[in-house]
Formats: C-alpha cells, structure tokens, sequence
C-alpha cells in the first residue's frame, strides 16, 4: 500500500487511500502505522475514498486508533492531495456528515470552509480540586477553551486532565489561550487521542470564536501556535474559513505486514 507523509504546522499524517489498501483501516493498524518505532510516525492517519476528480470522502484516524469528526489540519492536507491529483484549484472533502470545501490559495496555503462553530457559555469546572473557568466550542468536534498563559507546563497538566473530565463523556480538545489584541490570539493545544501538538486547525477555530464570544476580538483572527499562524474568518451566521498551510513530506510504500494482518 502505497502512503504520502504530509504536515500543517507540523502537525503530521499519513494519507492512503483505501482503494489502494484493498480493505477499510483498523484501531491495531493506525497505532502501528503511527509508532516511530515500528511503523512510519505521525500525529494520524487520513483514510481517503475518491468519489471522483474533486470530491472525496475521508476517515480521520488518531494516532490511539480513535477516530475525529473533524481535523482542520487533516482536511486541509487531504484537501491539497486531492488538488493536485485532480488537477483543480478547488476541491469538495466530506467528513461524516460535514462537507468542507477547499480553494488552493498561493505557496502551500490552502482555504477550508469549516462550517458553523457554536459557542457555549463558560462553565466552572472541578480539576483534580481546583475550579477552572471553560468555555465549551463546537467545530463538529468538541473543544474546550481555558483563558490564561498558554505555556507548554500547563498545557501537559491541564490537557490530560480535561480531555477525559466527566462532563465531556467522549473527551474533547484542550486550548490554553491569551489574546493579544483585537485580531492575535496566542494558544498551545492538547489533541483528544494524540496529546500536546503543535498546531491544530480546528483549535484554531475554536479559539478565534472563543475569542470573538468573550468580546476581546474581531474577525478575523490570527491564532498563533507552536508550529506557526493560522487565520480564522467567523461569519455572521457563525461559519468558519480557515486559512494555513499544508505540505507534502515524502512519498513510499508499506511493508505488506503493516496493513493485511487480521485486525
């Protein structure tokens, strides 16, 4: 089976179509294909089904063998893959029931229509004793927003802590922000399934719209992670466009082994 390594930020996956893969990946297979050790290495996996020249349907996996909604770096990635295999500027990728469309922009940057983000008012949460202040974001996945210094310390400790808390029964995404102005935003991120990442497209959304709810920005926003900038647009109707990069790493093939064993 055939791969393309890819990152945003990054914030690295591996893209393989199942067509090529002969049968739909399993949980044992993307743990596998994610270890550094006995694998390829990567931050996920993006199971691709062309629908045709420009459309295609996705399956976002995490490096445990969980799957995502949505992935705003994953998508963007898959979105460029299927430009240049298609040879069009503008492309359709389908993620369960969203449909994100995609316009190639200069360099490596690539538009994304994210679809409505939905802000939920903030809650006061008991962590390990302590209370902390959240806001709750929709993205078609779920986050949760935490308004102090985005520094990678509490980023490792409130990160695990939240992502499994009781009141989030299927875990969410964990961002730590500080807004700098009225368009900058500065966050690190905690990924469901994956752990502290250095970027992360839907993050970004939730952040901005975050942002944008408590009164202290304006669309659009600058999200400023580890691994680089992302530019959010909220609509009116509360819509997101995301706008970053996403570039190709290297191309090979996998062993056999790694893919037709029996899940």
């Amino acid at each position: 089976m055939r791969f393309s390594k890819w990152h945003a930020l990054g914030n690295a996956y591996l893209l393989v179509e199942r067509a090529d893969a002969g049968r739909a990946l399993d949980p044992a297979t993307v743990r596998r294909l994610c270890d550094p050790a006995t694998g390829i290495g990567s931050d996920g996996v993006l199971e691709v089904v062309v629908v045709d020249g420009p459309r295609a349907e996705i399956v976002i996996w995490n490096p445990d063998g969980s799957t995502a909604e949505l992935s705003g770096n994953g998508t963007r990635i898959a979105a460029r893959w299927l430009a240049e295999r298609s040879g069009t500027g503008r492309v359709e990728v389908t993620v369960g029931p969203r449909v994100v469309t995609a316009r190639m922009r200069d360099g490596a940057l690539v538009e994304t229509g994210l679809g409505r983000v939905e802000v939920g008012p903030p809650e006061t949460l008991d962590v390990a004793g302590e209370p902390i202040e959240v806001t709750p974001v929709s993205v078609g996945n779920p986050h949760v927003v935490v308004r102090r210094e985005p520094d990678a310390g509490e980023l490792r400790r409130l990160g695990p802590l939240l992502e499994r808390h009781p009141r989030f029964p299927q875990r969410t995404n964990v961002q730590v922000a500080r807004v700098d102005g009225s368009h900058d935003v500065t966050a690190a991120v905690w990924e469901r399934g994956a752990g502290e990442t250095p970027a992360s497209g839907t993050s970004a959304c939730a952040v901005a719209a975050a942002a944008i709810a408590w009164g202290l920005c304006e669309s659009p926003v600058t999200v400023h992670l580890p691994g680089g900038e992302l530019e959010v647009s909220i609509g009116a109707d509360g819509s997101a466009t995301l706008v970053g990069p996403a570039e190709e790493i290297c191309r090979g093939e996998l062993a056999a082994a790694l893919y037709t064993a029996t899940p």
